[in-house]
């Protein structure tokens, strides 16, 4: 007698609520130690995806050339958001030998001498907007009078963003990474990106400057580049550099405030603070809910499941930055924590192109905060703060601080 078929894996469902503060999302958090392999279907899309929260599945996930970004283009995979946010032909859902090819484009203005070259101009600018806020008087909000202007003021050098553009970029970077943003305006918004990103990248072949979107420009005119593949580049880096870089920082200044102890000892040591920045971005739930889907192109055993060809697959960073396996009491902020790498910026060949520069942004950024302001203190009791909700990355919609 045939025996009956094993019933498959629930599926979890997880709803994207909204989070106060760096609490950590409830599912994913008990998935990683429950269920570290578990099948979930999320608000948008069609059918379930696997999700991988343990740190070295993660890695190994991130890492293996069996799983496929550019499959998932076409398929309404289910999602955190009713629209991709990264265009098809772009370099985040690309697979070598394209990935690779992009990723050496744009490797120079990301690598550590340049990045080096921009720290001192970032000093510069940091120290110019702290003394204005100084100026201001208390209570003011980091996030406009310090945070927002610097990550904005380096996005506009880097990439060559003019300053004047920069309302209408914010514009597009806040309905772009909405929840509720419908497939239809997402559409909408980014057809309006490409069209501005490609005249910015005509004028830039004309006129050139020494900024990311001239060197797009001249590689698209030498034939390595399409104008879809220049224009993802100039989206994802401008919108991270946006967005991200704003919410993390602010997040991380906010640790610090309810963390008076571990600031202390910060101010005692400066030395520590790039080894107290790694610390941060472990700690803190950048996201809201996950990044982009992966799609197996061979059955694989991952943690005792086995994935089969076709299936998709989410890694959670978050997650794996508090596996109990990697990290000793790891629900615990500890900025002289020295074990291993924090995934914050991903890992593989889809690693963050600008990791190196979002870190230099933060050590500026708080060096800057620590020496200029030493009564640094919120402004109002921390459960008061508004904090985004429907948004992919998290962070205070505003930081009022006084001292």
């Amino acid at each position: 007698m045939t025996p009956p078929e094993r019933p498959g894996p629930v599926v979890h469902d997880w709803a994207m609520v909204p989070l106060p503060a760096t609490e950590f999302d409830p599912l994913p958090y008990r998935l990683l130690h429950e269920e570290p392999v578990a099948r979930i279907r999320l608000p948008h899309g069609e059918g379930h995806a696997w999700l991988v929260t343990r740190y070295e599945d993660v890695k190994r996930i991130a890492s293996d050339p069996r799983m496929s970004r550019a499959l998932t283009v076409g398929r309404p995979i289910t999602s955190t958001t009713p629209h991709t946010l990264a265009p098809a032909g772009g370099v985040g859902r690309a697979d070598p030998p394209d990935h690779t090819r992009l990723r050496k484009l744009i490797a120079p203005t990301f690598g550590r001498r340049r990045t080096r070259a921009l720290r001192a101009h970032t000093a510069r600018v940091a120290d110019g907007l702290a003394l204005r806020t100084l100026d201001h008087g208390p209570p003011a909000d980091l996030t406009e009078t310090f945070i927002g202007p610097l990550s904005a003021g380096v996005v506009a050098e880097l990439l060559g963003v003019p300053a004047a553009d920069l309302d209408r970029v914010q514009d597009w970077r806040a309905r772009l990474l909405r929840h509720d943003t419908t497939a239809a305006d997402g559409d909408t918004v980014k057809k309006d990106i490409a069209g501005y990103f490609a005249d910015l990248a005509r004028h830039r072949a004309a006129h050139p400057a020494d900024d990311l979107i001239s060197e797009l420009a001249a590689a698209r005119t030498a034939g390595k580049i399409s104008t879809p593949e220049l224009v993802s580049l100039a989206v994802m880096l401008t919108l991270n550099g946006l967005d991200a870089v704003r919410n993390i920082v602010s997040t991380m200044v906010y640790v610090l405030l309810v963390h008076p102890d571990q600031t202390a000892k910060l101010r005692a040591d400066p030395d520590g603070l790039p080894r107290a920045v790694d610390e941060l971005l472990r700690y803190i739930p950048q996201r809201g809910g996950v990044g982009m889907p992966r799609v197996a192109t061979a059955d694989l055993d991952v943690g005792g499941v086995t994935i089969r060809e076709g299936e998709a697959v989410y890694v959670f960073y978050p997650a794996a930055n508090r596996d109990p396996a990697v990290f000793t009491d790891p629900d615990r902020l500890d900025l002289t924590r020295d074990e291993a790498p924090h995934l914050a910026f991903g890992h593989g060949a889809h690693y963050c192109a600008g990791a190196q520069l979002a870190r230099m942004e933060a050590e500026v950024m708080l060096a800057t905060l620590l020496a200029r302001f030493p009564g640094l203190a919120l402004a109002v009791p921390p459960e008061r703060l508004v904090w985004r909700t429907g948004s992919v990355n998290r962070g205070p919609e505003t930081l009022p601080v006084t001292w």
